[in-house]
């Protein structure tokens, strides 16, 4: 009953009750700091009451936020401590990257820390993570033992993204209007506002097969466009929608016109070249979801986009590498402000929606249009697979593998960050 009493009043003071859960894990959800503040959760106030429920040795602390897309009141009720201080927490949850200044020393995170391709941009955070000697999980790296992701917002990247070059469709074309993503309570509205519209005929294609593509596939399917085959797509009209689903084998070729293989094309890229000039003269609406790398030859070039039979009008750049496989997306946008032009003879960025511009969307953190889906289904990932390897044992090393730094050093798979780190 003493514990009881004193939980109860270090709760009420706003206070961690210390003494009383020495044996509870206690798991943190962090305030989002970074700006523009993204209102995803690793967690919504449902799955914490059924992690709550199902576990007796864990507890829920969550710092108050007033941009989180869920309600500081929601986790009250579920269960959860609202706690200012973290500095109990065993582990501690976010989404972005956690400024340097908010990094407590000694502590355990797990966010997207955009770190291991050496983004600049993160070197100081980075650094600091040293320093303070924070053991930093990285959401990207944990991977099952044969490599593939187990986290990830890539459904709701193809879902929203897909969407979003739609409305810029609709706005290049003054054909039909679609609110963006952001403007709707949540995926059930932005799937309504389709129904009363009518599409023009359009051909789409969509570039890429991985966890985003399929996202853009779901919507696609969602919105009855119909998918026709690659030899259709070009030679074909049609007087509806339509889309060709293309991938890696059907993007490039080998320049010794050898059969694809996808092996070899991620081993030597450079032996491969594009044959996307096929369809960009027939091809309306362009989703790019496709993984990119510096040494994968780009499908088209500027020159390209000159051309006459130049036809793409709208590009959705879910993939938004700058200065990637679509040369035009020159910077990031932003969900206020999601699509520039790209006045392909000038070669330079330009205003959206001109009569002879290539209109490029190319917001890089689209998931955050549909906070409450996309957390949702992170969350639910999350506490079927990595929460138990968090509180029980984790014999296949996911969190391991994870683990960037620990203790004021780079872990040995990481270790090669360290010039990075030094700014060499």
């Amino acid at each position: 009953m003493e514990i009881l009493f004193g939980f109860a009043r270090d709760v009420m003071a706003g206070e961690a009750p210390k003494q009383y859960l020495c044996s509870m894990f206690k798991l943190a959800l962090i305030r989002e700091e970074k700006k523009p503040y993204d209102q995803r959760v690793a967690l919504s106030p449902e799955q914490c009451s059924e992690v709550l429920a199902s576990r007796k040795d864990v507890m829920i602390y969550v710092q108050p936020s007033a941009h989180r897309c869920f309600a500081d009141s929601a986790y009250a009720a579920a269960g959860c401590v609202l706690l200012e201080d973290l500095s109990e927490a065993d582990v501690l949850l976010g989404i972005k990257e956690v400024p340097a200044e908010f990094l407590l020393e000694n502590k355990s995170y797990m966010y997207f820390s955009h770190t291991i391709k050496e983004q600049d941009y993160n070197r100081d955070m980075l650094h600091e993570i040293l320093r303070k000697k924070v053991k930093l999980v990285d959401y990207e790296c944990l991977t099952w033992q044969n490599g593939g992701r187990i986290l990830g917002f890539g459904r709701f990247a193809g879902i929203v993204g897909t969407h979003e070059g739609i409305v810029a469709y609709g706005k290049k074309t003054k054909t039909y209007d679609l609110k963006p993503a952001n403007e709707c309570h949540d995926y059930h509205e932005m799937l309504s506002q389709y129904a009363p519209i009518h599409m023009p005929p359009m051909k789409i294609a969509l570039c890429g097969d991985g966890r985003v593509a399929h996202g853009a596939l779901e919507l696609l399917n969602k919105l009855k466009i119909r998918e026709v085959t690659s030899r259709a797509f070009l030679y074909d009209t049609f007087d509806e929608p339509v889309y060709v689903h293309l991938r890696i084998d059907h993007l490039y070729e080998n320049s010794n016109h050898t059969p694809f293989d996808k092996a070899n094309f991620y081993r030597n890229p450079s032996e491969y070249f594009s044959t996307f000039n096929q369809y960009y003269p027939v091809t309306d609406l362009m989703i790019n979801a496709i993984f990119w790398s510096e040494e994968i030859p780009r499908f088209f070039s500027l020159d390209d986009m000159q051309k006459p039979g130049f036809r793409i009008k709208t590009i959705s750049d879910i993939t938004c590498d700058i200065d990637g496989s679509i040369p035009a997306t020159v910077r990031a946008s932003y969900i206020g402000d999601p699509v520039y032009g790209w006045d392909c003879f000038l070669k330079k960025e330009t205003a959206p929606y001109l009569n002879k511009t290539v209109d490029i969307m190319a917001v890089s953190n689209l998931p955050t249009e549909l906070p409450k889906d996309a957390s949702i289904e992170f969350g639910s990932l999350f506490k079927r697979h990595i929460l138990p390897v968090l509180l029980d044992q984790d014999n296949e090393r996911i969190i391991e593998r994870a683990t960037i730094a620990e203790n004021g050093v780079l872990t040995a798979d990481y270790s090669y960050l360290q010039d990075f780190v030094d700014g060499k």
